[in-house]
């Protein structure tokens, strides 16, 4: 057991490119319930999921999230070649994709604390504690052969998000992970351990 899950940490790479071969609705279940066992702050589990199965979500919310990397491209004085190839690119990633998970964050379980200091703490632990339910949930689509991508841009736009998939008014949107079975091996490296650690 503890050499198959180093073997799948270590092995897990961001697959942008899938075939069309389906994922078994059961299967994303699974995923999710990997997910959901991560530790979270006062183990309030702040973290929501939408699951975005249909080929016409997907499609809206690409086309809608490149709308807004376009105007914010454009804002920056980008040359319009770069901006078309990112969203393009943005565009089919997300299109591209059999099944996409939004990662939402609600704080509506977590404490409240009058003064900000304590409050962006809470805060900040509600974050962490839905990146690790996503960390798990990939390493879980991993370990089931999917490849997966997580992807950031609901960060940069999330009132767009939030207006397509018409979330509840708590949800904030965290990330997108796109997954399915890849369409080719990824390399990828790391830095050596000894410029990011330091022992006391």
């Amino acid at each position: 057991m503890r050499d198959a899950l180093y073997a799948i940490i270590e092995s897990r790479r961001s697959v942008r490119r899938y075939t069309e071969q389906p994922i078994a609705p059961e299967l994303v279940q699974r995923l999710l319930k990997a997910a959901i066992w991560a530790p979270s702050a006062h183990n309030r589990q702040p973290w929501r999921f939408v699951v975005l199965s249909s080929a016409e979500v997907r499609c809206k919310l690409a086309a809608a999230m490149g709308e807004r990397l376009r105007a914010d491209l454009t804002a920056d004085g980008a040359a319009p070649e770069l901006i078309e190839r990112d969203v393009s690119r943005s565009y089919s990633r997300i299109s591209g994709a059999p099944v996409a998970i939004l990662v939402c964050l609600s704080m509506a379980d977590m404490d409240r604390y009058p003064d900000e200091r304590r409050s962006e703490a809470e805060y900040i632990m509600a974050v962490q504690s839905v990146a690790m339910a996503a960390q798990n949930l990939l390493l879980a689509a991993h370990a089931e052969g999917l490849g997966a991508c997580w992807m950031c841009a609901p960060l940069f736009c999330p009132d767009v998000v939030r207006n397509v998939l018409n979330l509840p008014a708590d949800w904030q949107p965290q990330a997108l992970i796109t997954l399915g079975y890849p369409a080719a091996a990824r390399e990828s490296s790391r830095h050596a351990l000894e410029t990011r650690v330091l022992w006391r």
